[in-house]
């Protein structure tokens, strides 16, 4: 592919986004995307195939790119609190910077039947992103630096818990991420130290 064809790829999949994200699957035509693509219908089924190929095109890439992003990040710090802060950090920077392309993955993930196409569901690379870091912190849980009254997935819940609830408030307005590293490592923090207070802890 040369460097005019992933232009065009990637101005479809940019208008695409832009009226997925606020007007829904159904709500979007194809005609209304190659019109804002200003590019032909043939050339959007060449690079998707079709108007259901093109939304899990994108939906693909929210999660291909954040389980990148988590790889990259995993190998970064040299604690296991080091490299969950990195990753958490890189999740929240990805957030920030693809807001929209988040909104669409949360949709199709909780989408009715029918709502968008069934090719286009998220669970399984969903789960992927989950497992990676299951096994991330199973790893810490063999050599006993976790707490043994939980198994590792029940611990990745709990980190997953309160991440998605930050990624929640984000999408809804109702909280802005203006530091993704400073609210990494309060997540971080809390998910080690708990709630009790400093002297309950000492006591």
């Amino acid at each position: 592919m040369d460097n005019k064809d992933s232009a065009t790829r990637l101005r479809i999949l940019q208008v695409a986004l832009k009226r997925f994200a606020h007007a829904g699957y159904a709500g979007v035509s194809v005609q209304d995307i190659v019109d804002d693509a200003k590019v032909t219908k043939p050339t959007l089924y060449y690079y998707f195939g079709s108007k259901a190929g093109l939304y899990k095109a994108l939906v693909d890439h929210a999660h291909d790119e954040r389980f990148r992003l988590m790889q990259e990040a995993a190998g970064r710090g040299k604690t296991f609190p080091e490299q969950l802060t990195d990753i958490l950090t890189a999740l929240f920077d990805f957030l920030g910077k693809n807001k929209d392309l988040m909104r669409l993955t949360w949709a199709t993930a909780f989408a009715a039947p029918g709502e968008v196409p069934q090719q286009a569901s998220s669970m399984k690379k969903g789960m992927r992103n989950f497992t990676f870091l299951q096994d991330f912190i199973e790893k810490e849980v063999a050599v006993g630096r976790m707490n043994n009254a939980f198994d590792s997935k029940e611990l990745t819940m709990a980190l997953y818990g309160m991440v998605n609830m930050y990624v929640i408030g984000a999408l809804l307005g109702t909280m802005v991420l203006k530091r993704s590293r400073q609210t990494a490592e309060k997540i971080v923090k809390l998910y080690f130290e708990g709630a009790k207070s400093a002297a309950t802890r000492s006591s």
